[in-house]
């Protein structure tokens, strides 16, 4: 039975206002790579195995808690209105990924060929590439939610999409990058995975059942602890920002037009993604309450997982590790005017029952 929503909105003051903060956070990173080089650079030092300790610990902040609230039993239900679980799949993993490579391509190799060196053009481009194979898993939730989306049918999308993120996402994102000429170090990227995806899976399933049997079978025992960890995971997202703008400093001070350059292809490719989408559900005559999450997940990006790996693959001072960040600058506002969107449109839908 679909939920009835609650009547607050389900943001709260940090994703609300998430473009607002990762802004500042770039104004202080900047700031601080001026300041401070030599501190910045005594942090980029601490490695091992091309994993930067200080950015691994971050990453795991802000995606151990939403790992823990991911319900794989929920997959036992993956038959129950198939239709928008295939278009969740196809779009996420045959359509969103070549598309952005595509449209990265087009953008840093030819609309802005003669603006930027072309070493610098590939980095943004494998950035790109990151964000487009890394659909959606935690603020899905959020925006499924707000258009009053049917919450254990997205439970179900996100818990599946996880399961296929850990065989799809290495080699498609080693392809995508074989294809665009950028050297794949296939070393690096499979143990990104592992540690960003794998082991915080793992992690978070078992930390699940344990919460779950220590509190008698009561689920929202999860919510609870994770709701506490929240605040780990707003600043290990806010603190992974000031690091990468800081190292980027010198680079965004001589070029302050290179955020818009790489804003334009992403948000391009979100409006593009959610067009497609939300087009065939209707076409399909999905109900309203599972085509727009279904559509919110493809558009959306893990950008935790992006970020991570794209330090991983080529280092905090990339401009593949500056791409993904600035879509987490963009995807907020992009994403709150596709609900906005969604919600004005959901008379136009077949009913909710199926």
């Amino acid at each position: 039975m679909t939920q009835e929503p609650q009547a607050a909105s389900p943001l709260g003051l940090f994703e609300r206002w998430l473009s607002v903060w990762v802004a500042l956070a770039i104004a202080v990173g900047i700031v601080l790579g001026n300041l401070m080089p030599g501190a910045i650079g005594t942090l980029a030092a601490l490695e091992v195995a091309s994993v930067n300790l200080v950015v691994a610990v971050l990453i795991w902040a802000m995606i151990f808690p939403m790992m823990v609230g991911v319900d794989f039993g929920s997959i036992r239900d993956i038959g129950r209105k198939p239709k928008g679980l295939v278009i969740t799949l196809v779009i996420n993993w045959l359509v969103k990924p070549f598309t952005m490579a595509a449209i990265a391509v087009l953008f840093f190799n030819y609309l802005y060929a003669g603006i930027m060196p072309r070493g610098d053009a590939q980095q943004y481009i494998a950035g790109l590439i990151l964000l487009g194979a890394a659909p959606c898993t935690a603020m899905v939730f959020v925006w499924s939610q707000m258009t009053k989306g049917d919450p254990a049918y997205t439970l179900v999308q996100v818990s599946v999409n996880d399961l296929v993120m850990i065989i799809a996402f290495a080699p498609i994102v080693a392809l995508l990058l074989g294809v665009t000429d950028i050297v794949v170090p296939w070393e690096t990227l499979l143990l990104s995975v592992v540690l960003y995806v794998v082991i915080p899976l793992v992690a978070g399933a078992v930390a699940r059942n344990r919460i779950i049997a220590a509190q008698g079978g009561d689920e929202s025992a999860v919510d609870t602890f994770t709701a506490r960890l929240k605040p780990w995971s707003v600043i290990g997202l806010l603190a992974t920002v000031v690091l990468l703008f800081a190292f980027q400093a010198s680079t965004i001070v001589s070029n302050p037009l290179l955020i818009v350059l790489i804003a334009i292809p992403i948000i391009i490719q979100s409006y593009g993604i959610f067009a497609i989408a939300y087009a065939w559900a209707f076409a399909w005559k999905v109900p309203h309450n599972i085509a727009a999450p279904c559509a919110m997940i493809g558009t959306s990006n893990f950008f935790e997982l992006a970020v991570a790996v794209a330090i991983g693959l080529f280092g905090l001072s990339s401009g593949a590790a500056l791409a993904t960040v600035v879509g987490v600058l963009v995807e907020v506002p992009v994403m709150l005017s596709l609900v906005a969107f969604a919600n004005r449109t959901r008379s136009r839908f077949a009913g909710d029952a199926m």
